[in-house]
């Protein structure tokens, strides 16, 4: 199943320094490891915002929910997620 997330994050400008660095390396170490996978499988920076729009490819809505919950910035993000499944007009539905 494919999904569009939106993440936008707000991270406390009172965070502990050192709580603040772990976050983001085990972030982005959590991130690379997804892409790696194939579950997260597009992300775009969303200019002028700390914000990402991303496309992820899971078995089920409860993977997805998993796998956001457990993202070491969660607790600092607003998530808008979208279900995706193909349009009619594109390429490899006309093949």
């Amino acid at each position: 199943m494919l999904f569009h997330v939106r993440m936008d994050v707000a991270i406390p400008r009172d965070l502990d320094p050192t709580e603040r660095a772990e976050r983001m390396a085990t972030e982005k170490a959590r991130a690379l490891e997804l892409q790696r996978s194939g579950k997260w499988v597009h992300i775009w920076r969303v200019v002028g915002a700390y914000s990402n729009v991303s496309i992820f490819d899971v078995e089920s809505a409860d993977e997805l929910h998993e796998i956001l919950w457990n993202l070491p910035l969660f607790p600092f993000m607003t998530v808008a997620v979208t279900a995706l499944t193909e349009h009619p007009s594109a390429l490899s539905a006309n093949a």
